[in-house]
């Protein structure tokens, strides 16, 4: 467990800066800014995936999407070109927005660079630290958002899009996802995924 007064400094920097979200989700009864629940959501199972997960690593994790909805999807083109464009271009105000706040917190360049690594997804398959950044990503979405995006998707768009996701995990993210409890149409979707990446091989 990593207690050092720079981290929790880090964290709650994270924190205060998310709470600048305008979007917000209803948690426990709540309303919660919601990209400050999703990195708390981030932080929890990476704790669960990968309870000795190095200091660079449990701070990429919590500021994962810090200031996403400061570069709406809306500003860019509503095709694949345009969204690989956002995406590509939140990773860099992600890093960007890490940097400056690891940097006021008395981070060392060396840390810093390396959760910016990790914000920009590089080595993803050949880095055992970016895979598993990439296995809680994908975890967290099937755990808390993937319904939700269920109901505003055909079927058949939603096994397309857990395809890709269940292609960038570890096989052992995989059996972690099997233990998460979902509703029985999710249940579907991600059996006939699954069942379509094993005939692809």
């Amino acid at each position: 467990m990593i207690q050092s007064d720079r981290f929790e400094r880090a964290i709650t920097t994270f924190d205060a800066y998310n709470l600048n979200d305008p979007h917000q989700e209803l948690f426990e009864g709540k309303l919660v800014s919601k990209e400050l629940l999703y990195a708390q959501r981030m932080s929890q199972r990476l704790d669960d995936f990968y309870p000795a997960a190095p200091e660079y690593l449990k701070l990429a994790a919590h500021c994962q999407h810090i200031g996403r909805w400061e570069i709406p999807r809306e500003t860019y083109a509503m095709d694949k070109k345009g969204y690989l464009q956002w995406r590509n271009v939140l990773k860099s105000h992600h890093a960007k927005l890490a940097e400056q706040i690891l940097a006021s917190c008395r981070y060392e360049q060396e840390t810093i660079d390396k959760v910016k690594s990790l914000l920009l997804k590089k080595e993803l398959h050949s880095n055992a630290d970016t895979q598993t950044l990439e296995d809680v990503i994908c975890l967290v979405f099937i755990e808390h958002y993937l319904e939700e995006f269920a109901e505003k998707h055909e079927p058949q768009k939603v096994v397309d899009i857990l395809q890709k996701t269940l292609k960038k995990m570890s096989p052992r993210a995989i059996e972690e996802a099997a233990k998460i409890t979902v509703s029985e149409r999710i249940k579907i979707l991600l059996l006939q995924a699954l069942q379509a990446r094993a005939s692809a091989k």
